[in-house]
C-alpha cells in the first residue's frame, strides 16, 4: 500500500493534516461554537498583543485547512502533494526528526513574520491557516542543502528545487493584493527554511529536540568520527547521511585488515561499499575526502555524485 511505504514522519504529518481536514469538513464546521473556537483560538490570529497570549496558534495553524468547497479541497490537496514530493526526499536524506523540526519551525517562522507585517498593506490577514509556510520551509531547506536536486512534476521537465522556491515567491508578489493568500507566512516559511539549512550546513544541530515525538533519541546522523568501527551498515531505509556513516565505518575494516596482513606491500583496492554500477573510483575518492575532511568539505557536484550513487 502506498501509504505504508512512506517514511514515518511524512506519514504522520500527512495523517494529521488530512484527518483534521476531513473531520472539519464533515461535522465540525457545522457546529457553530466549535467552528468559532477553531477559527479564534487554533488558527493564527496575528493581532498583537492578543496572539502572544495564545502562542500555540503558531503551531496549530499549520495543520488546519479551513476553507470550504473546491478552494478548500485544492488548498489541502496541493499542500499535501508538495509535502509528499519534497518531504520524502528530505526525510530520507536527513531523518524523521529533521523533517518534523523544519515543518514546525517553518510554520512558526511564517507565523512570526505574519504578525510582524500584519499592519502592512496587502500583507496583513485577519486569520491564517494551512501548511503552506511549513511546506515552503521544507522546499527551501532542501534547495539550500542540496542545490543540485531536481524534481519532475507531471508533464513538465525536471527543474531544480531552488528555482521552484523562486517561482512560488514570485507568484506571491505577482498576485499581491489580488487574493487572500498569506504571503507573509509563505515568505517567513521560506526564510526559516533558508536559515535552518544554512546553520545546519555549518554544523549546528537544530532538529534533535524533536526526537521526543518519536519516543526517545533521534535518528539524525552524527559525525562519522564518533561512530564505532563495528557499527553495522544501516539499511537503505535509513536517512542518507546515516547510511553514509555506515559505509564509511564498514569501509575502514577491509583497509585496516589489508594493512595488517600486507605491511610491506601496497594494499589491495578495498571492497566496494556503495551499491553502484560504475564510477567506483570517483566514489572512492569522495569517500576518502569525507574521511579526511568531513562531508561539508565536498563540493556540490561531489555531493550530487555520492547521492546519486547511493540510490542505485
Amino acid at each position: 500500500m502506498w501509504y505504508r511505504l512512506q517514511p514515518a514522519a511524512l506519514r504522520a504529518l500527512l495523517t494529521i493534516n488530512v484527518v483534521i481536514y476531513v473531520v472539519w469538513q464533515l461535522p465540525l464546521k457545522f457546529i457553530d461554537p466549535v467552528a468559532v473556537f477553531v477559527s479564534s483560538h487554533l488558527a493564527l490570529n496575528p493581532a498583537v498583543p492578543q496572539v502572544f497570549f495564545e502562542p500555540w496558534q503558531f503551531i496549530t495553524y499549520n495543520f488546519l485547512h479551513l476553507s470550504v468547497r473546491l478552494g478548500g479541497f485544492l488548498h489541502v490537496l496541493f499542500n499535501m502533494l508538495w509535502l509528499v514530493w519534497l518531504g520524502r526526499d528530505y526525510e530520507e536524506l536527513h531523518g524523521k526528526e529533521s523533517l518534523v523540526a523544519v515543518y514546525l519551525l517553518g510554520g512558526i517562522g511564517g507565523g512570526l513574520l505574519s504578525v510582524a507585517l500584519n499592519n502592512v498593506p496587502f500583507l496583513g490577514a485577519s486569520v491564517i491557516y494551512g501548511a503552506s509556510a511549513s511546506v515552503l520551509a521544507i522546499m527551501t531547506a532542501l534547495a539550500i542543502r542540496h542545490p543540485y536536486k531536481q524534481i519532475a512534476l507531471f508533464f513538465f521537465p525536471p527543474i531544480r528545487i531552488i528555482y521552484l522556491v523562486a517561482i512560488f515567491l514570485a507568484f506571491d508578489l505577482l498576485f499581491l493584493g489580488a487574493s487572500n493568500t498569506a504571503i507573509a507566512a509563505h515568505a517567513g516559511g521560506a526564510l526559516t527554511g533558508f536559515l535552518i539549512a544554512t546553520l545546519e550546513k555549518q554544523g549546528r544541530d537544530l532538529s534533535s529536540w524533536s526526537g521526543f515525538l518519536f519516543g526517545g533519541g533521534g535518528s539524525r546522523s552524527r559525525s562519522s568520527r564518533g561512530r564505532s568501527s563495528n557499527t553495522p551498515r544501516p539499511s537503505k531505509d535509513a536517512p542518507f547521511m546515516e547510511r553514509l556513516e555506515g559505509w564509511l565505518a564498514a569501509r575502514q575494516k577491509p583497509k585496516a585488515k589489508e594493512a595488517d596482513e600486507r605491511p610491506d606491500q601496497e594494499p589491495r583496492r578495498h571492497a566496494r561499499i556503495l551499491p553502484i554500477d560504475g564510477g567506483q573510483a570517483e566514489v572512492d575518492r569522495i569517500l576518502d575526502k569525507i574521511s579526511q575532511s568531513g562531508y561539508e568539505s565536498l563540493s556540490e557536484e561531489e555531493k550530487k555524485t555520492l547521492y546519486e550513487a547511493s540510490q542505485r
